[in-house]
């Protein structure tokens, strides 16, 4: 079966004669560079592409086009090639794409010689950007895997090449595009529209994605209908291009706009479309939700920058005003001076007001999608007191993302983004129970201890030690019973590492409803025994993936996914488990061993940077609110609220027990 990678996900090659087949929305350049331990190239003759499509085990088409096939013998290579990147490129000048987010996702897989899939990438999230970095091939400790790498260039060709370490980056990227350019009359076309249907003629109305701010998709999947009878490979009686698409991926009709003077339907309080839960690109439900989750995610931090940018460049002019007006020491006294300063002041008083104004607007359109989408969010991405909770049903596959809390910003205190993490999980968890990382400073705009909202309750001033401890491992409770919950009955499982024996009260909703086995054993003879028997099934299922021998497993080896939490770090800690503790942190999640910390870092200094990457690996949360996250798009500090279960909620206790019903 074809493992589905998602972005810096990697999976292990059983084979070193394989074929990568890229299939984009429409005509594509594609390349393969060959680079070193550090992804260095040595020079052109590193670098495959349609002018010079063949190299030492890897041969590359010819032209662009909308689906390509590149043959790649890992055994042919050069000892010095440790990777091999996969590079697509929309070609210049000849009617194609201009940008990659015009168009459906590229998708790359990776197959054996005989078709069979070994693992594929779907590069989501791209937009303005003209090339891209799919995947990576690379050797590690003499054997091969690929990574799904989504790397984009806004600025096209000559950018990619140059961040690959080529110093002739503009030489090569010409002599690409002249070859295209020479065969582009054998170029695979893009996949031509379906028919328009009645409410998609000229003169239909924009569509709903004017609701959000965000273009529509151009592929959005529908269900079924009469409207995708008519076969779509059939050839149009006009002799026009074929149309290739499947018959029943049709997009949406586009609502025909009232006539004037009509009732509108409502919106918002300027005119616009109400917003619309999954109005966003994907081909499930589930996916569309998702895809809107982050571009609100994405407005909502761009309105706010906005903000800011036009705040500070009021106070900026204030200042200059100011002393401008004031600069001769003769108008600094009577009425010049006090006129000049009002009128400083009125000027930066108004910027402040327009800017304020853009980003009420702005709040008002994402408040009011955020009430539509929030109460159709699945329970994987739901909150624990979204009503969805109370119709549970155990799930028959595994969700595409998970929510981890909620981020917010200090302009709009009522706005919450759910921070949504892809599954499986990339990367491990630290949960932060020490004190010294909320030493009390003051309120500020980012970062707020006046009132922390802890559930139900109102706490002032700096967090409690033993009250963090307690939310710390709560916390960690609440992510596990999500993470059971979204998985299908027995396909994931949880283990604890507690040498003192002090987190029995927290872990009462997975001893009682079964979802732990057992109560975790203490001290240091309990820790070795649990990081044991991890280590070793890492060790076995990596043997088997490798020598595709999954069969031969040992009937003990559990194959569910597991995520070992550990509390109480690193009290019952030697020197052995710290090894294998940071080996199940790297090689653990490309196996289905995921890792959850639930430390104080401050307790573990006596090792020095011994544990530094361990703590770099992981992704750092909190059991309170707390501004440490930053969005990849312009860097604002979001705090960080966790998923806690509401006070006095038995719904953790009705989920787990009927999953554990689904289990007998």
């Amino acid at each position: 079966m074809t493992a589905e990678l998602v972005r810096g996900q990697n999976h292990p090659l059983d084979r070193t004669r394989v074929e990568i087949r890229v299939a984009a929305g429409g005509p594509v350049i594609v390349g393969v560079t060959l680079g070193d331990e550090q992804g260095r190239l040595l020079g052109t003759e590193a670098v495959a592409h349609p002018a010079a499509p063949r190299r030492t085990g890897i041969e590359v088409p010819r032209q662009a086009a909308a689906e390509h096939r590149i043959a790649v013998d890992l055994d042919a290579l050069s000892e010095a090639v440790h990777r091999v990147s996969v590079l697509l490129a929309l070609p210049i000048g000849i009617g194609g794409l201009t940008r990659f987010g015009a168009a459906a996702a590229p998708s790359v897989v990776v197959t054996g010689l005989d078709g069979t899939g070994i693992a594929g990438y779907t590069v989501t999230g791209l937009g303005a950007e003209t090339a891209v970095v799919a995947v990576e091939l690379y050797r590690r400790q003499g054997a091969w895997k690929v990574r799904a790498v989504g790397q984009g260039y806004a600025d096209g060709l000559v950018a990619m090449l140059r961040d690959q370490g080529l110093p002739q980056a503009a030489e090569l990227a010409a002599e690409i595009e002249e070859a295209v350019s020479l065969g582009q009359a054998r170029a695979v076309p893009a996949p031509a529209p379906v028919a328009a249907s009645r409410s998609e003629q000229p003169g239909a109305g924009a569509s709903a994605g004017a609701a959000t701010g965000r273009p529509a998709p151009a592929d959005t999947p529908v269900a079924d209908g009469p409207a995708a009878d008519t076969p779509a490979s059939a050839a149009p009686s006009n002799g026009g291009p074929i149309d290739y698409r499947h018959p029943k991926r049709r997009t949406e009709p586009k609502p025909v706009p009232a006539p004037a003077g009509a009732n509108a339907p409502s919106g918002g309080a300027d005119g616009a479309p109400a917003p619309v839960a999954g109005d966003a690109s994907g081909w499930s439900m589930e996916e569309r939700l998702y895809n809107q989750v982050w571009g609100m995610f994405e407005d909502l931090a761009r309105s706010v920058a906005a903000y800011r940018s036009a705040s500070d460049f009021a106070e900026s002019r204030l200042e200059q005003e100011l002393d401008k007006a004031l600069s001769d020491p003769r108008n600094r006294l009577g009425t010049a001076a006090d006129v000049a300063r009002a009128t400083a002041r009125d000027k930066h008083a108004s910027l402040i007001a327009q800017a304020r104004a853009a980003l009420d607007r702005d709040l008002a359109q994402l408040t009011a999608e955020a009430d539509v989408v929030e109460p159709a969010l699945p329970p994987a991405l739901a909150r624990w007191d979204n009503p969805v909770w109370q119709g549970y049903h155990v799930p028959l596959e595994r969700p595409m993302a998970l929510r981890l809390g909620d981020l917010r910003l200090p302009e709009v205190l009522d706005l919450r983004i759910p921070m949504l993490v892809r599954l499986p999980l990339e990367r491990g968890l630290w949960i932060d129970s020490g004190p010294g990382s909320y030493e009390w400073s003051g309120p500020g705009p980012e970062r707020e201890y006046g009132r922390r909202e802890l559930g139900s309750a109102l706490t002032d001033g700096p967090p409690d030690e033993a009250e963090l401890g307690r939310l710390a491992m709560e916390t960690a409770v609440a992510i596990a019973a999500r993470l059971l919950a979204v998985h299908p009955a027995g396909e994931f499982a949880v283990q604890v590492i507690d040498p003192g024996g002090t987190a029995a009260p927290a872990l009462a909703p997975l001893l009682e409803t079964g979802a732990l086995r057992e109560v975790p054993p203490t001290g240091a003879a309990g820790v070795a025994t649990v990081l044991e028997a991890l280590t070793r099934r890492v060790d076995l299922v990596q043997m088997a993936v490798r020598n595709r021998a999954a069969d031969s497993l040992p009937p003990d080896v559990d194959t569910a996914e597991q995520l070992l939490i550990v509390h109480d770090f690193p009290h019952g800690f030697d020197d052995r488990a710290l090894t294998q503790l940071r080996y199940l942190a790297d090689e653990g999640p490309s196996v289905g061993v995921h890792l959850m910390m639930v430390a104080d870092r401050a307790q573990s200094q006596e090792y020095g940077p011994v544990l530094d990457p361990l703590w770099r690996a992981l992704l750092r949360i909190t059991p309170v609110p707390d501004a440490h996250l930053a969005d990849p798009w312009v860097g604002h500090a979001w705090t960080y609220e966790p998923p806690l279960v509401p006070k006095g909620s038995q719904v953790v206790h009705q989920v787990l027990g009927r999953l554990a019903e689904a289990r007998r």
